[in-house]
């Protein structure tokens, strides 16, 4: 199989500016191609590296973009104005690689100057995060379209699970050879049960104590406000530690202040810590967690539950999108039904969902030959399955069958 000289990844995030699934993806997927290949990533920020195979170029938008208009509309405008930016740059790689809508616009640009073929990722979808009206306003729509151009052009896309590509040939004009599951994957020499506590102190939390874990942003899509709905009818032995932080919204923002606010004035142990924690810190959460809690009501994949796997806990998490295809239910954790209203992202039974997910996670710490079972069979499972250097060659293979059909082999 030909393989690239060089690959070139456009990413919105990447290190220090790291605030989701998609970011991590990138970061270790990069550093697990340039073991073999020079890559060049192209990102949002001020971010200048040159490490061997590995070139990170960081890119800001126009001031102009963010003057005299709405407020919600300045993140759509300055992605359009940093696409721009990065596709017009001098290019002499062999493939783009574009990741989330933020830069699929500029994977397609690309493609056009450069004439090269065009690889997407999908972390998420747009068409299936409606309340992002609510942070981007009008230009949600402008978010849409930037998605669906660089979709709907791409020579291969890559969804990281089963349900993810369902949910591109759903909602996109795509044929579906096109269309390649890659799951996400997860750095085991970094992600690995530490007996370190020193973090966990330093925040006020008992690790002597159990307590339920929940690491994410605060958004609709990651259904934190359901799991602080749980606290009241978890066992009040249990402490809850929630990581959150980036609200997506004000509005949500406040949400999650005054729903803590409530369920803390009626027990003690709730800690929100509101600030992204450097990985250490949060590995020594996961290690020393009775459970992981991931109560997504949309998730393409959910590389947190890999994470927490890694580190030897048990997870608890709601039974959609990709997360089935890396949670085995009764063997790593405990999979939530969640049922949906039609076309949307909200609960039938609100209370009932935030019911079953205390119940699952009494059901968990309540048992801790289950928790610790639980455990190993995580970590098993992140190492037989999602090692990145494996998931680095399966999309190298991707590239090259993409080469040799371009002739550019």
């Amino acid at each position: 199989m030909v393989q690239p000289s060089k690959v070139a990844i456009f990413t919105n995030e990447y290190p220090p500016n790291i605030y989701g699934g998609a970011g991590v993806h990138v970061e270790y997927l990069s550093q697990a191609l340039a073991r073999i290949i020079p890559v060049e990533v192209r990102c949002f920020g001020t971010q200048d590296i040159d490490e061997g195979n590995l070139r990170v170029k960081g890119y800001l938008g126009w001031d102009e973009v963010k003057q005299n208009t709405d407020a919600r509309f300045t993140g759509a405008l300055d992605a359009l104005s940093r696409d721009l930016l990065m596709a017009k740059d001098n290019f002499d790689a062999d493939i783009v690689h574009a990741h989330t809508w933020y830069t699929q616009l500029a994977g397609f640009w690309a493609k056009q100057l450069w004439g090269v073929p065009l690889v997407v990722s999908i972390h998420s979808l747009e068409p299936l995060r409606p309340w992002k009206v609510e942070q981007l306003g009008n230009a949600y729509h402008l978010s849409s379209w930037m998605e669906r151009t660089g979709i709907e052009g791409a020579d291969a896309v890559i969804a990281v699970s089963k349900e993810t590509r369902n949910d591109v040939l759903a909602h996109f004009n795509v044929p579906p050879e096109r269309v390649h599951v890659i799951h996400n994957g997860i750095d085991l020499n970094e992600y690995q049960p530490t007996p370190n506590t020193d973090a966990i102190r330093r925040y006020g939390v008992d690790p002597d104590r159990p307590y339920v874990l929940f690491v994410g942003r605060i958004t609709r899509q990651k259904g934190i406000i359901h799991l602080v709905n749980a606290i009241p009818e978890l066992d009040p032995e249990l402490q809850v530690v929630l990581l959150a932080g980036a609200p997506d919204t004000p509005e949500i923002g406040r949400e999650m202040q005054e729903r803590v606010a409530a369920v803390s004035a009626k027990r003690d142990g709730v800690f929100w810590i509101p600030e992204m924690l450097p990985r250490p810190d949060v590995i020594q959460f996961y290690s020393h967690a009775s459970v992981f809690v991931c109560p997504s009501v949309y998730e393409p994949f959910g590389i947190i539950n890999l994470e927490a796997m890694a580190c030897e806990t048990a997870v608890v998490a709601s039974a959609v999108g990709g997360i089935p295809e890396v949670v085995v239910d009764g063997e790593t954790g405990v999979l939530v039904p969640l049922s949906l209203k039609p076309g949307t992202f909200e609960p039938v039974d609100p209370a009932q969902f935030s019911s079953d997910l205390a119940a699952a996670v009494n059901r968990v710490t309540r048992d801790p030959d289950m928790q610790a079972r639980m455990g190993r069979a995580g970590r098993r499972r992140v190492e037989e399955r999602f090692s990145w250097d494996a998931i680095a060659r399966q999309t190298l293979d991707l590239y090259g069958t993409l080469l040799e059909a371009s002739g550019r082999s």
